[in-house]
């Protein structure tokens, strides 16, 4: 029985099983193609004319499409670190409101398969109506294929990642173990109220609220029987 994918809290890390899920897998591959992205046009994504000092965008000598590519690719970076880390504490959560608003968090950064859209399309755009001339030595040509190529292949990771958040949602919460107010029980254990053993049957010391005999006082007939001898 398991809440949004996950069973109930405090249970044991394992590293294993948690690379092997499918949405952790999605995150590390959005992690290194961000990193390509990133490295690609910082790295190579500048050139010049050799008799030029100052140096411009690959793509069309825009700058805007240099700057997009860069933080798209800075910040899908940081998103995934910060997901990953949401995995690995999201079994930790023993609040099933807590664990709904993780799983929504995660639909919202779908929006990243759009953006990521965007920017294939004008990194394609702006390499394709690049002139010659502004490059005549063909520097970083495969840098600037890379980081398009890179973001094409960025939209189905991180629609995936929303595929599988949706996925999640909509397994919610297993009515029979959890409740909208499940906390771990090993936190609530100490706070239980004392329960008398034998419930309201035994009498209390101030003598109210006891069971009573409604046969009279007891003449010992029923009890012990003297012998003669």
């Amino acid at each position: 029985m398991q809440a949004y994918g996950a069973g109930k809290a405090g249970g044991a890390f394992d590293p294993v099983t948690f690379l092997q899920q499918p949405q952790t897998i999605l995150r590390i591959v959005s992690w290194l193609f961000s990193i390509v992205i990133f490295g690609c046009i910082a790295n190579e994504g500048y050139i010049n004319r050799p008799n030029e000092v100052e140096e411009y965008c690959i793509f069309n000598r825009n700058q805007n499409a240099c700057n997009y590519g860069v933080f798209m690719g800075s910040m899908a970076f940081l998103c995934c670190v910060a997901f990953l880390a949401l995995d690995v504490y999201f079994p930790q959560i023993s609040s099933v409101k807590d664990r709904k608003k993780a799983v929504l968090a995660d639909i919202g950064i779908s929006f990243w398969s759009f953006m990521w859209f965007v920017g294939f399309c004008f990194l394609a755009n702006q390499w394709q109506v690049s002139k010659q001339e502004d490059n005549p030595l063909r520097e970083g040509g495969d840098a600037a294929r890379a980081a398009i190529t890179f973001s094409f292949f960025s939209i189905f990771t991180w629609v995936g990642q929303s595929f599988l958040a949706f996925q999640r949602y909509k397994l919610g919460a297993d009515s029979a173990l959890f409740s909208h107010e499940y906390t771990d029980p090993s936190q609530d254990a100490a706070g239980a109220p004392y329960t008398s053993f034998g419930g309201d049957d035994l009498e209390s010391p101030g003598g109210g609220g006891g069971q009573t005999n409604s046969d009279g006082p007891f003449d010992g007939s029923g009890g012990y029987q003297r012998q003669d001898y």
